[in-house]
């Protein structure tokens, strides 16, 4: 009997690893064995992490990959890794140290290298860099908040729900140390993009997001030309930074199974 292959969800800012629960059922049905372990210091709850965002603050990029990189040595293979947004940038982190076998990166945030810099993304994390003490905080966003950087490709009724539903506060730290990665030499968003070994990769973008814009998804592809391993890159082009939890959500899930399915995995 084959053994269910692996799969680990990664979040982002703002979003419970819960979110994840359609995907990890979705991967399910589909014979993987799917997870959606949070980020270091995440209450099981989404209660429990508004009420408690000192647990969450103060873990930045290398805390992340370290503590998925644990979690991965548990498995005894190498798994398929599915994140979004700063979760897309840690599964390319861990793709690059050979530690999955595939990788797929939603909305992923921009990794060492990629310069453009959008003044909408900018807006977006606006809550977080007003502060330079937010470096060492969890800071949480409005609804209206939320609905900019998130929310602006569905209703206003389904960004407030959405909002109500998943969104908790954030360590501000890996957005800090992304801003600054062009300028450090020893940053931790950089990856190892030009591994020759690595399982695939794929990129997915939303045309209308504001936190990733394409243009910078577009960006991190031409990161990996030096790789000649599996690099591939899909829009959704009516979709912003909410589309792995909103309405249209299965159509990217269902996209990703369909990739991995036509990458043998």
């Amino acid at each position: 009997m084959t053994t269910p292959t692996p799969v680990i969800f990664i979040h982002g800012l703002w979003l419970h690893a819960t979110s994840w629960n359609s995907w990890v059922d979705l991967f399910r049905q589909a014979g993987y064995e799917p997870s959606a372990p949070g980020w270091p210091g995440d209450p099981e709850t989404i209660d429990e992490a508004r009420a408690n965002p000192e647990a969450i603050a103060d873990h930045g990029i290398d805390d992340v990959v370290a503590h998925y990189a644990k979690i991965i040595e548990g498995l005894g293979e190498k798994p398929i890794l599915v994140g979004h947004s700063f979760g897309g940038m840690i599964a390319q982190k861990l793709l690059g140290q050979d530690l999955a076998a595939a990788a797929i990166a939603i909305d992923a945030a921009q990794i060492k290298g990629v310069l453009p810099l959008p003044l909408s993304a900018l807006r977006a994390t606006l809550p977080v860099f007003k502060n330079p003490t937010n470096r060492h905080k969890a800071v949480s966003l409005t609804a209206g908040q939320f609905r900019y950087a998130f929310g602006n490709a569905v209703p206003e009724d389904e960004s407030d729900t959405l909002f109500a539903r998943w969104a908790i506060p954030a360590p501000g730290k890996p957005l800090f140390e992304a801003a600054a990665a062009n300028f450090d030499p020893h940053s931790p968003a950089k990856v190892d993009t030009a591994n020759e070994m690595r399982g695939p990769l794929l990129l997915i973008m939303g045309g209308r997001d504001h936190t990733v814009p394409e243009s910078v998804t577009r960006a991190t592809l031409k990161q990996y030309r030096h790789s000649h391993a599996v690099t591939d890159i899909k829009e959704f082009a009516d979709r912003a930074h909410s589309l792995t939890v909103d309405h249209g959500w299965r159509d990217v899930a269902d996209y990703c199974l369909a990739w991995l399915k036509q990458q043998g995995l």
